[in-house]
């Protein structure tokens, strides 16, 4: 089942100012912000400003401005948050089977201290 993009999801939201944030970063096309409820001392979530749904959508219908944006916004919060050194993950949930929750593009950046293997045996 492929995902449609609601433009009432909270990170359409975030972008229109209806819900406040903890920026980090934000650019012409993106937008980085602290997690709620982060899983590591890093974690911070990285949108585009369009409305993709997931990261094949935004591969395949974003503009060469908004990836080069997006991908040089992600390299910038990892250099701001100082995990680079260490090593970090970035994860994109996408689809049933990705576990994706909210349906726009989204990257988590999660680092500060070691975080296992990324998927369990099973």
């Amino acid at each position: 089942m492929a995902y449609t993009y609601d433009d009432q999801n909270i990170f359409a939201k975030i972008l229109r100012g209806e819900i406040p944030n903890d920026t980090v970063l934000e650019t012409d096309h993106s937008l980085a912000f602290n997690d709620i409820r982060p899983q590591a001392p890093v974690h911070v979530l990285v949108i585009p400003k369009g409305a993709y749904v997931n990261y094949d959508d935004f591969a395949r219908n974003a503009s060469d401005a908004e990836i080069l944006d997006f991908t040089r916004a992600i390299g910038e919060v990892c250099k701001m948050k100082g995990v680079e050194t260490d090593g970090f993950r970035t994860i994109s949930n996408a689809g049933q089977h990705g576990v994706q929750e909210v349906p726009h593009l989204h990257i988590h950046i999660l680092g500060g201290r070691p975080l296992g293997r990324m998927l369990q045996q099973g």
